[in-house]
């Protein structure tokens, strides 16, 4: 059991960067600097293609978040705690965040790509692919120049899904979101 608590703690801190990115546009959503559409404001088949809702403001801070927390687990990996549930040294600490970052990111835009095409609405709910987009996309990402091995990749997306429920309730209820999802 103890093998398995830290496995997930170990995914749960390889995943910081993505949690972070995930949670940026959020965070500064009244940020007014780069407050505008990533798809223009434009329709594919008169739906929106993305929504007013993603941003660059989200993309940018998100990356920024994401290059920012794996700059603070880079300065913490000699520590021997942090160490020991690192998956990776994190000398690459720039390249790791901002790959994490934008595969997050990358993931929720194609993720509402598809609601918007299917006419759902910004909040609406979309299970699984709202719990799961940011880390498919992230660990997709990251794949090609960090080690994630299938075993990483499904309990890492396991872990995500329920946490990313507990969380989206929890910011629901604190007043944080306007969205239980």
């Amino acid at each position: 059991m103890e093998n398995i608590l830290l496995f997930l703690l170990k995914c749960f801190y390889l995943m910081l960067p993505a949690y972070f990115a995930n949670m940026a546009p959020v965070m500064v959503k009244k940020v007014d600097l780069f407050a505008f559409p990533i798809d223009f404001n434009k329709r594919l088949n008169n739906k929106p293609i993305l929504g007013k809702n993603k941003t660059f403001r989200g993309l940018v801070f998100g990356i920024v978040f994401a290059v920012v927390i794996a700059y603070i687990q880079f300065l913490l990996y000699d520590v021997g705690f942090f160490k020991g549930i690192s998956f990776l040294n994190y000398k690459n600490w720039l390249l790791f965040g901002f790959l994490m970052g934008l595969g997050a990111l990358i993931g929720d835009l194609a993720k509402s790509f598809f609601k918007r095409g299917l006419g759902l609405k910004p909040g609406a709910k979309f299970i699984p692919f709202d719990q799961t987009d940011f880390v498919i996309g992230a660990l997709i990402f990251i794949m090609p120049v960090f080690k994630v091995n299938l075993k990483i990749f499904i309990a890492a997306l396991l872990l995500s899904f329920a946490l990313h429920i507990i969380v989206n309730h929890i910011a629901f209820y604190l007043k944080v979101r306007n969205e239980k999802w």
